[in-house]
This record gives C-alpha cells, structure tokens and sequence, in this order.
C-alpha cells in the first residue's frame, strides 16, 4: 500500500483482482471493452485504407487514359496542330506532321481543357484510331496526370480523418498539390 493510499482504496483494489477474467488484473467488462475497442479500432483502419487505396487507383486509371499517349511517344504519329476555332470542349486545326509515315490531316480534335487557345500551335501525338490528338511535352504529361493530382488531395483527407496519419496526409496532399501546380503552370 502507498502511504498517501487510503486503507479503504487499497482493500477494494484486493478485491478486484480476484475477480478477473484473463488473470491480467482486468475486470470481465474491461477486458471485452479492450477487445471492442481493438476490434473497432482494426475496422477503422482497414475500411479507411481501403477507401484510400481506391481513390489513388481511380486517380491513376483516370490518368492512364491519356497518359501514355502524351509520355511514350515513340513509335506513334507525332506532329504540331494550329487551333483554328475552339468550341465549348474541344479546339481544331490543321495536323501538320513530324514523323516518317505520319499523315497531314485538315482537321484534327484537341482536347481544350489543356489551356488551347486559338492561333497557338501545340506539339501532339495522334491518338489511336481517329482523329483526336493530344499535348506532348511536359505540360500534356502534366496535364494528363491531373486527375491523380486530385486522387492524390483527396486520399490525404481520408488518411488523416480515417487513418489518423498525419504525416503520410500531408506528403499525399503536398504531392497532390505539387503536381497540379506544375500542371496548371505548364499548361
């Protein structure tokens, strides 16, 4: 007994150690309490990172649509566009070519998210099968890779809120943030 320990205290701590379900010194309502406790606590995080692991393979498949066609260029009908008229969410112009075995086309589809605007001209590639194209360079790649960006923002709210990592949210969320600026700059 601890001298500032009153006698009373000391005999009821006596008594609940001989009730003890584990034999660790808990009570039986503790002990479930701990267990409940863990189990939801196991939930929590598995559910949460599920949920988090997701949202980046939402943002990487939203992205690899377009993004191997702006970085592995090689091997594909690369040339130059010059928008001519834009509409509400594509611009066109003539493809002039820059590759061996790739043909000038009188019109072409650009996709204008990608900061188009008329009478500029854009290094592109010619997507598979028709006649859309799309941004090469570092700012197509940087523009194809958005929505990962923004796969990235919001898996860092999920790992803080959810998983309770704060440092891994804000790596996540700097990453995010890092490359749509460098997106929205290039573009």
């Amino acid at each position: 007994m601890i001298p500032a320990m009153p006698a009373a205290a000391a005999t009821a701590r006596r008594s609940r150690r001989g009730r003890t379900a584990t034999g660790k010194g808990r009570p039986p309502r503790e002990a479930a309490r701990t267990a409940s406790v863990a189990a939801l606590r196991f939930g929590r995080v598995a559910s949460m990172g599920a949920v988090a692991v997701l949202i980046l393979i939402a943002g990487v498949w939203a992205s690899w649509s377009t993004a191997p066609y702006g970085m592995l260029t090689k091997g594909r009908e690369r040339g130059t566009v010059e928008v001519t008229a834009c509409a509400r969410d594509a611009c066109s112009g003539p493809y002039t070519p820059r590759t061996p075995g790739s043909a000038a086309r009188a019109r072409v589809e650009i996709d204008s998210g990608g900061g188009c605007g008329k009478g500029r001209t854009y290094d592109v590639v010619v997507k598979p099968g028709g006649g859309e194209v799309l941004r090469t360079g570092p700012a197509g790649i940087l523009y194809a890779w958005a929505p990962l960006g923004g796969a990235l923002l919001l898996a860092s709210v999920v790992v803080a809120g959810g998983l309770r990592r704060t440092r891994a949210a804000w790596v996540l969320a700097g990453a995010g943030v890092a490359l749509l600026t460098g997106a929205f700059l290039a573009l």
